[in-house]
């Protein structure tokens, strides 16, 4: 919209930033180092310890996170000067969204004029709302007069806009032609930005866990001890995001004085500045995570041999240092959670439970009219065709984004309140938060339609009419709602366990900064005799406080819940030494499409069928 920069990134601010993503791979990668041993430690001593029974009822869905693949036209701001035009928008199934000039340039395989993977975005639907945010960017300060330029976006009102909203990026600014068309693009938008979101968090995998945690202490070595949605994206997308924040004061400082025209043209270039600042951070932060790849592999492997020999003996001293130190912090501890922790605890207990409660409640009513839809179809005695239409259907709800629309408003009508409860301990990562209710909504009834599948295909046979087969399906309703009930009250407990550690942890951990780390170095001497990078004294102290902390969430959870939703085995809840989050215990299972079973017959269609002709699994 004009104002732009000659040149956004001259040689000399491309190298400065590559020195920036140098300095700060220098710094994280030790503490990645530390906590992929620290990782392995905690792999290999879940493994030689007791084996509890994961009580999942339902089966795991072997169909790989995605978000069905969606398409068609719509109208383009874009351009210098930017102009609105149209376009041929198709929304990927692992959420990337690519845009060609016209339907034909994508049918016959041509390149997009652009893409963006939707990582960190946010969908705005008001263009008031939108031109605030503008505003906002590049406030005109008092006794500055500026020449106000003719602006697209005022000139040619959006009657159904889309704007696709970036801290750290240009921003995107779409129309589509009806009201429609535009909650469509709405609901696949969203659901791109929380698959790309949430990879690290549903990822069970050791290195997954491992950055998490680095990231947490390296930033904690920076005196960042709250929790925000920083997390969100793959880990080069978030190591680009952590430092775009701490550059971006700079940034400010040196360019918004020198842009020139309307505040709404210089909020459009300063946007565009960010966008070559954030590609240069986000491709030297992945080409050095790549260079790592090598390195971090073979140390996996090493630390696997060094650690297994000796794991008892590592366990047996981290054992006895954490003893100790638990009598040295826990009269600062008990006061800090007394004091503290105590008195919110249940009110923001209570609204996890009431949000994840709706969300849940909500999965279980869309999948009984699921159900129910399939048994009355196959009671009407329908054409084959059509019976397999409405099984993929079925299965297709999980990734049904205006269907599923119901459960994850649900999550989202909360995050204000939770936000203004849960603020005070530092704890600014609500959209995570809502992102993680809603991912459980669609793996639960991902689950859930899984087992009905599995389980309908091995009842039906072709003895069976179809009033028998109806009744049949009747059956197996009640049985998977059984499954569901269960494997949601767990999914409830970890879900809300995993996240009040996730708000109060850093709190506690900032509290007791000045009074207890002071303690840490007396015990340091015992922690470097095992010569083990899987210990460190740093890491046993948060330790001995998740642990202590645990026991007050599932104190907590007990009353809120009563003892029968908690009688299930609380992993470490005494310590829990080993268990960062409390969320998401079981591992993540691979995911495919639903397995034929024996035993279906032609006159009965099976019900994991393949998709009927005109139908698209994006």
């Amino acid at each position: 919209m004009g104002g732009r920069p000659s040149s956004p990134l001259d040689k000399r601010r491309q190298q400065h930033l590559r020195g920036q993503v140098d300095t700060m791979l220098r710094d994280f990668l030790p503490c990645y180092r530390e906590q992929l041993a620290a990782s392995v430690l905690r792999q290999i001593s879940r493994e030689l310890g007791p084996q509890e029974p994961t009580g999942c009822q339902l089966m795991r869905s072997k169909k790989l996170p995605r978000v069905r693949e969606h398409q068609g036209p719509l109208t383009q701001l874009w351009g210098h000067p930017p102009r609105w035009q149209p376009i041929f928008c198709v929304l990927r199934g692992d959420g990337r969204l690519e845009w060609f000039s016209h339907r034909e340039e994508y049918e016959n395989g041509g390149h997009p004029l652009s893409s963006v993977a939707l990582t960190g975005y946010t969908v705005l639907t008001s263009q008031r709302e939108y031109l605030c945010l503008l505003d906002a960017l590049c406030p005109v300060s008092s006794g500055e007069h500026t020449q106000e330029e003719p602006e697209p976006l005022l000139e040619m009102p959006v009657n159904f806009p889309l704007f696709l909203q970036h801290p750290f990026r240009r921003h995107l600014c779409f129309s589509a032609a009806t009201g429609e068309a535009r909650r469509a693009w709405r609901l696949a938008l969203q659901g791109g930005i929380r698959l790309r979101g949430t990879v690290l968090q549903r990822s069970q995998a050791p290195a997954a866990r491992a950055f998490l945690d680095a990231l947490r202490l390296y930033r904690q070595r920076r005196g960042h001890f709250g929790e925000d949605d920083v997390t969100l994206g793959s880990d080069a997308e978030v190591l680009t995001g952590v430092l775009m924040r701490e550059l971006l004061p700079a940034l400010r400082a040196q360019t918004l004085p020198g842009l020139r025209g309307a505040s709404r043209n210089r909020a459009w270039a300063w946007t565009e500045l960010l966008d070559a600042v954030h590609a240069a951070v986000l491709a030297g932060a992945s080409a050095g995570l790549r260079a790592f790849q090598p390195e971090k592999d073979e140390l996996l492997a090493a630390l696997e041999k060094t650690i297994r020999p000796d794991v008892d003996q590592i366990l047996q001293l981290r054992a006895r240092v954490a003893r100790r130190l638990r009598g040295e912090v826990e009269g600062p501890l008990e006061s800090c959670l007394r004091g503290r922790v105590d008195t919110q605890l249940s009110r923001v207990t209570q609204k996890l439970l009431s949000t994840v409660e709706a969300v849940l409640s909500t999965v279980q009513t869309l999948l009984a009219q699921g159900m129910d839809r399939l048994s009355r179809h196959l009671r009407g005695s329908p054409s084959s065709t059509r019976l397999r239409k409405e099984v993929y259907s079925f299965g297709e709800m999980p990734w049904d984004s205006e269907l599923m629309h119901a459960c994850y408003r649900e999550a989202e009508r909360s995050q204000k309140r939770l936000g203004q409860l849960v603020a005070p301990f530092g704890f600014f990562g609500t959209r995570s938060l809502v992102f993680g209710a809603q991912d459980l909504a669609q793996q639960l009834m991902a689950d859930a339609v899984a087992t009905f599948l599995q389980l309908a295909d091995q009842c039906l046979t072709t003895a069976l009419d179809c009033t028998q087969a109806a009744q049949q399906l009747e059956k197996v309703r009640g049985r998977v709602l059984k499954k569901f009930q269960s494997d949601s009250s767990s999914a409830r407990r970890r879900f809300i366990r995993g996240w009040l550690l996730c708000i109060f942890l850093p709190f506690v951990l900032t509290q007791l900064k000045s009074s207890c780390k002071a303690e840490l170095p007396e015990f340091e001497g015992e922690v470097l005799a095992v010569g083990s990078p899987a210990l460190t004294i740093e890491g046993t102290y948060e330790d001995v406080v998740r642990g202590v902390l645990l026991q007050r969430i599932d104190g907590e959870l007990k009353k809120a819940l009563g003892v029968s939703d908690t009688s299930c085995a609380l992993d470490g809840c005494s310590e829990a030494p080993w268990d960062p989050t409390g969320a998401d215990e079981e591992t993540e299972a691979q995911r495919g499409t639903c397995p034929r079973q024996p035993g279906s017959g032609a006159e009965v269609q099976p019900l994991c069928s393949r998709p009927p002709p005109g139908t698209h699994s994006g």
